[in-house]
């Protein structure tokens, strides 16, 4: 009986030493090598196919925008940017797309959008029930708007300053 004590002990302080040299190998590698390699694109997060499908059923007005940027501005500008250019306060090894580039939403159905910020997307989290069902398609809507603007497409109507004159025109006087 003493001799299996023995034992057990010895097989424990070895597990214990072998743990300790393994994180202790782990502690002089540089930061980088500790964490796992990220890849350049997102990961691939798939939207049910009947998510993917549903319609958007608020209409892209410029309330319905307004309304959009209200809240992506609370809950989305801090890692997607005030101007959705991907460039927020995110950490740096995240990958936050850029949302005024077409080509990251052409292949994205409204319906696509809709569960990504409802449900939430790799190190997105969820809007879940914190808004209600249409503020989250008004959001759709100004991310839309948004791309729109980043492909030369023209400003969302409620966001031109009425006291500035357009590039191209001449101030009155």
């Amino acid at each position: 009986m003493p001799r299996a004590l023995l034992l057990v002990f010895a097989l424990l302080f070895v597990v214990y030493v072998c743990r300790a040299q393994d994180s202790k190998s782990q502690e002089n590698q540089p930061p980088d090598a500790k964490a796992a390699p990220k890849s350049a694109t997102p990961a691939y997060f798939p939207v049910p196919v009947s998510a993917s499908r549903q319609p958007n059923p608020v209409k892209a007005s410029p309330e319905s925008i307004a309304s959009g940027k209200k809240v992506y501005t609370y809950d989305c500008a801090l890692c997607h940017g005030v101007t959705g250019d991907g460039k927020g306060d995110a950490p740096k090894e995240i990958k936050v797309p850029d949302l005024t580039d077409p080509a990251t939403l052409k292949d994205r159905t409204d319906g696509d959008l809709f569960y990504i910020i409802k449900t939430g997307h790799g190190d997105m989290p969820p809007e879940g029930d914190r808004v209600k069902t249409d503020q989250i398609w008004d959001i759709v809507n100004y991310v839309r708007a948004l791309a729109k603007k980043g492909a030369g497409g023209e400003k969302a109507p409620a966001e031109k300053p009425a006291d500035k004159p357009a590039p191209d025109e001449k101030p009155s006087n």
